[in-house]
């Protein structure tokens, strides 16, 4: 049997295999709410035959957001944008849906990619982030503000908001982002958090705000369901946060009960040298694994079905996430599975694309027509 084809079960959520598509940000929110896009961009990754699906980044507070177009999840209005959404993913595939909750910190306020990416300042309809210290993504950039301890409790809260929301939904699974910059793992970096008091300074003190999160949205999402984790394992610049953080990170995480740890890198400084290769950030997933036994999924330019397979096959990582490689192909759990003699989840309208010597691509079905 193909490792990358065998299921994995995670409190009461089982996954039909170990293919994981990434949370990946698509910009096209209205205040917030999910639009006609995340319908027809969800809708078409909910039927690649992948385990689980994390919908994007979904800011926890208005001005959580990376830009103004970021999905959201924090009233009435963006829990009901969602409705429609869930619901037409679950009359037609059988995925897993996860949701990745987010604060962007001092990364908030921004044009969209296609724009630039710049920062908005707020006589230009931006606004004024958050982060832990008041230092600036870039260089000449404005300050952010730093949360104070009215501030921390207002974020936590609303992590906890959000993940009570996601449940009323009917999501199946939190990951809480600690990665690529934003305000969770400002925190933990020594690059963006220069901090004097108990959340500050040492890596016991620079964990605190993070585990935090992570021990309110644990107990405010359903016992049955899991929470994950992602990290960026390395920041790439030296006195960052490293591979050793991560290590201690993932142990505090793991003995609060984490379900994964998302092992992905950078995004917290313009100075970072990332030495980008096929797998790249494999090596991180699998010295979490091998140190602390948590379980761990591993991304970043995994974009072959047999690299897929030997990345679980042999121990280096439980679970391998897609992101501009399932944009590409969306279909590319169906050609992994042909590849390696899995078999995938399709709804029975499109069962007679399984190829000729591939019928039991789509499990043991029959397809008959006049």
């Amino acid at each position: 049997m193909s490792a990358l084809f065998s299921p994995l079960t995670l409190r009461d959520v089982t996954l039909r295999n170990r293919i994981v598509i990434s949370p990946m940000c698509q910009y096209s929110a209205e205040n917030g709410a999910a639009t006609p896009w995340h319908m027809i961009h969800l809708g078409t990754l909910a039927l690649s035959g992948a385990g689980m699906l994390i919908i994007e980044a979904t800011a926890v507070e208005p001005d959580g957001r990376i830009t103004p177009g970021d999905l959201g999840l924090w009233d009435d209005a963006t829990e009901a944008a969602l409705v429609p959404v869930m619901a037409a993913i679950r009359q037609y595939s059988k995925i897993a849906v996860a949701m990745q909750i987010a604060h962007a910190g001092r990364k908030a306020s921004s044009q969209v990619p296609w724009e630039g990416g710049q920062l908005i300042p707020p006589a230009e309809g931006g606004w004024v982030p958050y982060a832990p210290s008041a230092v600036p993504q870039k260089d000449g950039e404005a300050p952010p503000a730093a949360l104070d301890a009215a501030g921390l409790a207002r974020v936590r809260d609303a992590f906890v908001a959000t993940a009570k929301r996601a449940a009323r939904l009917g999501i199946d699974a939190i990951e809480i982002h600690s990665a690529h910059g934003y305000l969770l793992h400002e925190f933990l970096s020594p690059i963006a958090n220069q901090r004097t008091d108990e959340y500050g300074g040492t890596l016991e003190n620079r964990m605190r705000f993070p585990l935090e999160v992570f021990d309110a949205v644990r107990a405010a999402f359903p016992a049955e369901k899991p929470v994950g984790v992602k990290v960026s394992a390395s920041d790439w610049v030296e006195g960052g946060w490293d591979v050793e953080q991560t290590i201690a990170y993932a142990a505090a995480l793991k003995a609060r009960g984490t379900d994964w740890v998302d092992c992905s890198s950078g995004g917290v400084s313009p100075q970072q040298k990332i030495p980008l290769s096929p797998g790249y950030q494999v090596p991180f997933a699998e010295a979490v694994k091998e140190a602390t036994g948590v379980t761990t999924m591993a991304v970043g330019l995994i974009t072959d079905a047999q690299q897929a397979e030997d990345i679980i096959a042999s121990g280096k990582a439980d679970l391998v996430a897609l992101a501009r490689g399932m944009l590409y192909d969306p279909r590319w759990a169906w050609h992994a599975a042909a590849q390696l003699g899995g078999s995938v989840d399709a709804p029975p309208q499109y069962w007679r694309a399984a190829p000729h010597e591939q019928k039991t691509l789509f499990g043991n079905t029959a397809f008959g027509s006049r």
